[in-house]
Parts: structure tokens; sequence; C-alpha cells
């Protein structure tokens, strides 16, 4: 019969064995020690030998998983470059007010959450008193993404170190007055303090990743050293399960991005419950990480459980320990030793003999106290494992309880991520177990007090040495006076001016042309940094491969397929643009990454990233948040763009609605230019404004996000006249009137003002035409270029009215006088042109491509939505009708003189 577990003949021819003999030989020994040792020492031997095969860098599959015991072993741990106990004083007054800030704001409704903090105290203070490089360090010292849960206690530090008061802590999540403090880390809102918004899980992660990667981007294309940088996450075990999480594990170790380190607070729970009830989190997470190359370092037990490790001569203890479920280990970590006695150590015989050498404090200590995550020595050996760690990255997977030191009514209980107080009993019991010298006369009226040891005290004073010797305080943002970049030629945004005679242009290419010439400007084309998701060629952007090459950190090891072409595929350890596969996500994080490097490095970057417009919005508008948080800077470029302009694609393809989306976030300027010339004023002000002479009131932390088009049109000239570009920049202006554009109507003929946006503006000027040749009607032709910014104006008049000011909304004064009803025309859904109906005096309508897209050409698209030429036509007339301008019959003539 044959042996199933056996090596197969196929497999042999696959893999052939130079020496059967040996080969037998070996499997012999396995068989051996299975037989006489039992399969649980055979698997270990197994284990350890893969291990030292792996560390003796033999091309072995890895192996995914370890025991569930600490990586490193307690006679490896390196002693504490510092005084103990003197950070377990700070760390106990950080535990204490922060959990007193969230429990006196609990008063007024405003929430908070104390438990997190708790658990992941000494994985902050352990890095603030040895890792984290403030911003006066080398390069542009580390980056901190802070678990967003445990904000208060990163103020209560601040607050002992001096950076923040008793009334700041007064007011956590109370900022309208000013002076308070936002619930999570918000740069826009705490911009001195918050470097990175964190708290929309799954997002942390994959902007730390794309930022050690654009770290090694500036050093490599030799914009500035931030070699010494080292970007830290820190992150929750149940916030792992959002797919951002480890969506770029992968590039993280294909690029050996070593300069990057993920702290994992493996506190077996998430919001409502466990995290892996029936499994566990920490063997899934360390798989993951390895399988994906990563570096990984498990702390888990704390020194307690030393003594029973070394009565563990079977591996009883490590077995069990594998196979307990995360929501036992929770149970154990609220029952008395009897329980744990009987659940845990009554499993195994083995186990029972280990446990009559117990006390019952022994079991309690380990299996209530003592964990990886709570102990100085434990975290600080971690930590610098993974900064001694060279050619990938590392993830420490610490375990802690959840609500440690708040008391039993906290700790591992299911419900303590929405406990938001403590009682002024459970707080004396804290402050008994933290050795906090407060005294019961300090609760006055119940209230419970903040507490420090003074501004010369020594914890304060050893805090503050050690964040002078690592380069200042940390987390900072730093807020650089740097210099405006000096604003490219002119001649880049003029030669559009011109128009493209007979030559047809889409505005995508118009956009792709102007930054070819943009990055060749001497001063300032190196700070360009391209963005595409695997679709330059669709974008026209082939023509930048050869000049401004891909950035890779290997360079270029192979010879390219189309190395003889004249746009063949060049990738260069210098090179500028960042192609980044089939990932919008991965596109995003790298955009903030360089949106933002003017605060975080100190050096202003001009980030364009262009995707497909259905694409962007739709799929990360929750980075577009991120991204206005972080008070991001940089061009967005929806290509592709509008309902009917890709219809080939199909529906889902066809985007009929990112302005929309686009507009809800105050950070985004949002324009759907038509013209060549526009793409450019916009650009061009766009420069100014984040990157120049920002105007007086000028917020110059915003982003721009452009709409472009793929159907190629003859662009044309700039109309001559005064206010054109400050049209264009605010808006709206008027491209031509009926007798600017030679149509030569009738007198007193009814007229009526054409509003369109980007590629509508063309079907826009057919029906001006039609309108005049056939029907009568003087049509005036306006571009919108953008209704957002046009509402956003409108708006900020309204407020000025409450204030007593006068103001007109622009839209207003541009339409003041023009004669006839309004009609707006959009490639979007009808609420893009809607929105500035309230502020326009003249009657208004509106036509746009609402409800699902569809395949088919343009023009049946165009017709289908019933914005098409004729369709505008006809709503033209009709709007007329009503007035009484024109005869209602002609609205019914015109529908069936072209079929609609």
């Amino acid at each position: 019969m044959t042996d199933p577990t056996a090596i197969q003949p196929s497999e042999l021819d696959q893999l052939p064995d130079r020496d059967p003999e040996e080969t037998a030989e070996w499997q012999a020994s396995l068989d051996a020690v299975t037989k006489a040792a039992g399969p649980h020492r055979a698997a270990y031997l197994m284990r350890r030998t893969l291990e030292r095969a792996e560390g003796n860098g033999l091309a072995l599959p890895k192996l995914l998983e370890t025991d569930y015991v600490n990586t490193i072993p307690t006679a490896a741990e390196p002693v504490v470059d510092g005084d103990e106990e003197m950070e377990r004083k700070i760390t106990a007054w950080n535990r204490w007010n922060a959990a007193a800030m969230v429990t006196r704001g609990s008063k007024y409704g405003v929430g908070g959450h104390i438990a997190t903090f708790a658990s992941a105290a000494w994985l902050y203070e352990t890095g603030f008193n040895h890792f984290f490089k403030g911003k006066e360090a080398d390069g542009s010292g580390d980056q901190l993404y802070i678990q967003g849960h445990a904000s208060p206690g990163i103020y209560a530090r601040a607050f002992l170190d001096g950076r923040l008061t008793e009334q700041h802590l007064d007011h956590f999540r109370q900022e309208a007055g000013g002076g308070g403090l936002p619930s999570y880390p918000h740069p826009r809102r705490l911009p001195w303090l918050w470097e990175f918004p964190t708290v929309s899980m799954g997002l942390g992660p994959l902007s730390a990743i794309y930022q050690a990667r654009f770290n090694r981007y500036l050093t490599n294309r030799g914009i500035k050293d931030v070699s010494q940088s080292h970007v830290w996450a820190f992150l929750g075990d149940g916030e792992m399960d959002e797919p951002e999480s480890t969506a770029a594990l992968a590039l993280a170790s294909r690029e050996g991005l070593d300069n990057l380190t993920f702290v994992i607070n493996c506190n077996l729970q998430r919001l409502d419950g466990p995290v892996r009830a029936n499994f566990k989190i920490v063997q899934e997470l360390e798989a993951q990480f390895r399988g994906a190359g990563w570096n990984v370092i498990k702390s888990l037990w704390g020194s307690a459980w030393d003594e029973l490790f070394q009565l563990d001569t079977t591996g009883a203890l490590v077995r069990r320990l594998r196979e307990v479920p995360d929501a036992q280990v929770q149970t154990y970590q609220t029952r008395d030793a009897a329980y744990i006695r009987q659940d845990f150590f009554g499993a195994d015989p083995a186990l029972v003999e280990m446990a009559k050498l117990l006390s019952d404090d022994k079991i309690l200590e380990c299996f209530h106290l003592s964990r990886g995550g709570h102990e100085a020595r434990k975290v600080y050996a971690a930590y610098k494992a993974a900064v001694e760690h060279k050619g990938a990255p590392t993830v420490i997977l610490a375990q802690t309880v959840k609500g440690f030191t708040l008391g039993e009514g906290f700790a591992s209980k299911n419900a303590n991520h929405q406990m938001k107080k403590l009682t002024v009993d459970e707080f004396k019991q804290m402050r008994d177990l933290l050795e906090l010298p407060i005294s019961d006369s300090q609760f006055v009226d119940g209230v419970v007090p903040y507490g420090h040891p003074g501004a010369d005290a020594p914890e304060v004073r050893y805090l503050q040495e050690r964040r002078a010797a690592l380069g200042g305080p940390a987390p900072a943002r730093r807020t650089h006076a740097l210099a405006p970049l000096p604003a490219p030629a002119e001649k880049a945004f003029t030669s559009f001016d011109k128009g493209s005679g007979s030559q047809n242009v889409a505005t995508t290419m118009a956009f792709v042309r102007l930054v070819k010439d943009l990055v060749r400007d001497k001063q300032t084309g190196r700070r360009w940094v391209p963005i595409v998701p695997d679709e330059a060629r669709t974008f026209g952007m082939e023509s930048l491969f050869p000049s401004l090459g891909i950035y890779s950190p290997k360079g270029q090891t192979y010879e390219p397929v189309d190395r003889d072409q004249l746009m063949y595929y060049k990738e260069a350890k210098d090179g500028q643009i960042l192609n980044e596969g089939i990932t919008e996500a991965g596109s995003m994080a790298d955009f903030i990454a360089a949106s933002t490097a003017y605060a975080t490095h100190g050096e202003a970057m001009i980030p364009f990233y262009i995707f497909y417009s259905m694409f962007g919005w739709q799929r990360t508008a929750d980075q577009m948040w991120q991204l206005g948080d972080q008070l991001g800077r940089g061009f967005l470029v929806g290509a592709t763009a509008g309902r009917t302009t890709l219809t080939g694609e199909g529906l889902q393809h066809a985007d009929g609605h990112s302005p929309v989306i686009a507009a809800t976030n105050p950070a985004a300027l949002t324009y759907d230019p038509a013209f060549a010339y526009e793409v450019a004023a916009i650009v061009k002000d766009g420069l100014r404004r984040m990157y120049g002479e920002a105007a007086p009131g000028e917020d110059p932390n915003v982003f721009y996000y452009l709409t472009v088009y793929n159907e190629p049109i003859p662009q044309p000239a700039k109309p001559a006249g005064l206010g054109i570009d400050e049209g264009i920049v605010k808006g709206l202006y008027r491209f031509n009137t009926a007798e600017s554009a030679g149509l030569s109507p009738v007198a007193n003929a009814p007229r009526i003002q054409l509003l369109g946006s980007g590629t509508a503006i063309h079907w826009t000027l057919e029906a001006q035409k039609l309108l005049a040749e056939e029907w009568g009607v003087a049509a005036d032709v306006w571009s919108a270029t953008s209704w957002t910014e046009l509402r956003r104006d409108a708006l900020e008049a309204d407020a000025a009215l409450l204030r007593g000011e006068e103001r007109v909304p622009f839209v207003r004064q541009a339409l003041q006088g023009a004669e006839g009803p309004v009609l707006a025309v959009s490639d979007y859904m009808r609420q893009v042109p809607d929105q500035i109906a309230q502020w326009v005096e003249q009657d208004y309508s509106s036509l746009g491509a609402d409800g699902f897209g569809l395949s088919d050409t343009r023009e049946a698209a165009r017709r289908h939505f019933g914005v098409d030429a004729q369709s505008i036509v006809v709503a033209a007339l009709a709007q007329l009708a009503r007035r009484g301008e024109v005869q209602a019959s002609a609205v019914k003539e015109a529908r069936e003189r072209y079929g609609l």
C-alpha cells in the first residue's frame, strides 16, 4: 500500500534527489523521534531546524508561525539605558491624568476613551524615553502615527512635560471656545502637536508604509537626506482587519523599508468584544506579516512567566498557550486562581503537576498582570531589535490588557471601550496601585484632581532631558518658514492661449503637456512628484518615462523589452515618477506623504496624482479627507472624467458624481475646466496659492481637484478681455456672446444664458449655433470652471451679510445684467450645477447626466441623458416658452425635429 506521506515520483522529477540514501536517513530520524519522544518533540525539532536554516540564510520557505512565546528570550534582553523606576513614575502620572481628563469631561457628555491608552502606556513611554527622535535630530526626526484612541495619554504626557495646561485638559473635546483639545490626532485642529490624523482606522498603517517609502524617495532623489528618520505606526489588533491596514505589506518588504516599525497593541479586544474570540490574533498576524516578508517580534509575556517557562520541561505549557483561544485568555483575566487551575492547567497532566508548584498569587500575577507590553524591559528589547534590524520592516506584536491598571471594572471587559469614567473609589484604588502622592483631600466635591509632581520634579526633569537627548519634544509638527517657490516661467502657461488650431487635443493631454513643461523648470522642476496608478499610457504620460524615470530603490536590474523605442520603460533609483501599480489607495498614500513634505521634512514638493475620475473620490474619499486633515497641498487630477466621455467602458467607469463628493471636502478646490488655457490658468493659480505668495486671507493648506477629459477636440484661443483669468479661478466667465460668435441674431431676439462646464461646453456651443440659426434665439455661452467655488464664495457672502457686511456673491456679479434666463449644463448629475441656483437672480434651470451610465457611443449616451446639443436647444426653448418669449409650439416642433 502506498504511503500517502511519502514523496511521490512526480515530485522527485521536479526536485531531483542527488542522495536518496541520505534523504531516507533524515526521514527515518524524524520517524524515530516521533515514535520515541512523541509528535510534540518531533514538531519542536523541526521548528528549531527551520529557524536555524532561516537564520543561516538558506533558501527555504519561511516558517509562518512560531510558538506563542516572546521572540526575544529573557536572557537575551539588553539592559535598559535609563532609570526604570523614574520611567515607572512618569507612566503612572500619565495613566492617572489620561483617565482624569476623560472622566472630568464625561459630565459634559463629550465622551472619550480610557482603556486603550491604559493598555499601551508602556509602548509609548519606552519609545518617548529611548527611541523616538524629535525634530531637532538628524534628518527630520521620526514620524509617529499615534493610535487615535490613545490620544488622552499623549495629552497627559504633554501636560507633564509642560506643553499643555490643566485648562487644556479640561477642554478635551471642547474646542469651540478656543484652546480645547481635539478628540483624536488632528493636524488641522492642533497643528503644533499632531502630524498625522489616524483615527480613521486602517489609513494609519497604509500611510505609514508610504511615508517610509517616500522618505527613501526623498533621499534617493537627493532632495533631502532623511535616512536617519524612522516611521513608527501604533496600531490596534482589531484595526488590522481593515483592508487598508495590510494592503501594502508586500511593498514595504519588497523595498526593504527597515526605516519602518509597526507596533501592534494586541490587547485581544476590538470595540465590541474579542478580536478573534475562537482563534489567536497574534498568531494570525505573525503568519500574515512573516508571509509578506516582515521581521516579526513577539513580546507577549512579562517576567513573571519566566518561572513557568523554566518549569515547562515537556513543552506542555507552550502547547497550551498556543491552543487557548483569545476569548478564553480574556476570561482568565477576570477569574480567580481556582478557575485558572482547573481550566488552563487542568487540560494536561504535566500542567496539573506544574500548577502544584505555583501559589495562587503567582498564578494571578501571571494571568492578570504580566504581559510583554506592560514591562519596560520587554518593550525596550523589542524596540532595540526593531531599529537594529536591516533589510526588512519590523512588526512588534505586544500583548497587553485593555483597561490595565484601571481596576477590575475595566480590565478585559467587553464594554470597556465605551466606558468613559471611573468612580472616586476606583480612582483611589488606581492611585494606590500606581503609588501616586495624591491625598483624599484633593478630591473636592467628588471631582478627581489632575496630578503633577511639579515643574522641577525629578520625573519632569528626567522626561525633558530624555527628549532633549533625542532631538526635542514628540509628537510634534514643525511649521517651517519656507521661502515661496519661484513661479515657473510664464511661457509654460501662455503656450495654450492661442489654442490648438485644427489639431484635436483632449484636456487630459493638455495637462500632461503642461506638466512636461513645468518639470523642466530649473528651479522647481525637480520638486514635482508625478503619481499614477498603472495608467500612465492611458493618460499619455509614457513620454515622461525616459526623461523623468520611474522610481525604484533597486534601479533597473533588467533590460526593458522596449529599450530601442524612444519612450521606453525606464526605472531608476532617482526616478521622479511614482507608478504604483493598480492601487488607488497606495497612490493616494503617496500623494499624502508628498503633499505634506513641506511640514514633515521642510521640503515643498508638488505632487500631482492623475487617475480615472470614477476611481478617485468614489474609492478613496476617506484618504482625501485624511489629506485635508493633514493640511496636504497638491493637484488631484480626475482624468477620463464625466458620465458620457468614456461610455465604451460602461457604467462602472462613468463618473457623474465626483464633483459632488469633492464639494463636501472643505480643503478641496474643485474645478471642471473646459479648455486647455483654463487648465493652465488653474494650475498657475494653484502653484501661487499653495507654494508661492498666497493672498491675504487665503489658506495655502488646500488641494486642487481638476477634472480633465479624454475627448480630443480643437482647443480654442483664450478670449480677449479683462477679468478672464479672475473668472477662470473664481469659477465663471463669459466665453462668448451670440454676436461675438458671428451668429448675427435678429433684432430683439429672445436671449438666454448658457452655462457649461468641462466637456459640456462643446455641446453648449453647438446648441448656441442651432438656437440662432434654426430658432432665432440669441444665446451667450459661459464657461463655469467651478460650480463649487462659486457656491463657497456665495456662502461666504451670506455669512458676511449676517455679520452686517455688504458683499455680493461673485456669481451674481458675473451674471449681473445678463439678459434672459440661465440654463446650466454639465456632464455630471444636475446636483453639480444646481449648487449655485439660489444665488442666480435670473430664472434658472439645469441639465445633467443623472442615473447610471451605459456602454455606447458618446453621442448616444448624451442623447440618452438629454444633454446633447439638440436636448439643450429643446430645454432652452422650453425655458423661454415658460416666460412667453417663444411660442409653446416651438418646443414640440423642436422635439419632433430632433427625434427626442
